[in-house]
């Protein structure tokens, strides 16, 4: 049983500000029973991605400490409660550190206006500000530098929190450098992916060059072969020698 704690006027002030759905049922939860678990998340809320939850209370600037707990079933599940109050970030805008325009503009310029995971060419209002290294493995960074950041469209972000939130670097190991060298923290130059050995191309085709990308595909369907592997198959046939 969670002893009983007391937290500071401002604290609830602000935690009672969070307007996130999933961050309030978190938050919330943890202030009447003193921490919430992943089949709390799961069967009483029904969230079916319990840590997703407890990354919105994160990126609000709130601590959450991760512990171990019995289920009902007696299995051992993860749970969640606050934790160091004195590292408490006030300074975010809808789970995100606030950064400047001008900061921002400055990425958007750094990369010619494109996403940099996908190259997607976007304005500069669809693009977003993104931590290579992410926050749950380091923390916040205080180096505004261009390089600890980059800019991702929503659909690239979106896949990069899923990917991050599997991998073993994520969970356990918490060491920056291997964020650097993965593919969505470092999409220039990397060495694996979440962990795994593997590599990714996105490519698009715009105007006149999709006329290519629909002649291949006729052709992949003739061979009745997916694409991505008809596209892999030609390159391997390119590369052999």
């Amino acid at each position: 049983m969670e002893e009983e704690r007391v937290y500071p006027k401002e604290f609830l002030e602000y935690v009672q500000s969070i307007t996130n759905k999933r961050a309030k049922v978190v938050i919330d939860h943890i202030l009447k029973k003193g921490f919430i678990t992943t089949e709390d998340l799961e069967k009483t809320y029904g969230y079916n991605h319990p840590p997703r939850a407890a990354r919105d209370v994160r990126e609000a600037g709130i601590p959450l400490e991760t512990f171990k707990i019995k289920s009902q079933d007696g299995k051992s599940i993860a749970a969640y409660r606050f934790g160091d109050l004195e590292s408490l970030q006030t300074n975010r805008v809808a789970g995100r550190i606030l950064f400047s325009k001008k900061f921002k503009h400055s990425l958007f310029l750094a990369c010619g206006g494109r996403c940099q995971v996908c190259n997607g060419q976007f304005e500069e209002r669809y693009l977003q500000v993104d931590h290579r290294v992410p926050y749950e493995v380091i923390g916040e960074i205080s180096d505004r530098e261009v390089k600890n950041f980059m800019l991702l469209c929503g659909s690239c972000n979106r896949a990069k929190s899923w990917s991050c939130e599997h991998c073993a670097n994520w969970k356990t190991e918490k060491k920056a450098i291997f964020c650097l060298e993965c593919y969505w923290g470092n999409p220039e130059n990397y060495s694996h992916i979440a962990m795994e050995k593997a590599r990714r191309l996105d490519i698009q085709w715009h105007g006149d060059e999709t006329k290519f990308y629909d002649a291949m595909k006729i052709i992949a369907g003739q061979y009745d072969i997916d694409l991505p592997e008809f596209f892999k198959q030609i390159i391997a046939e390119r590369t052999k020698h």
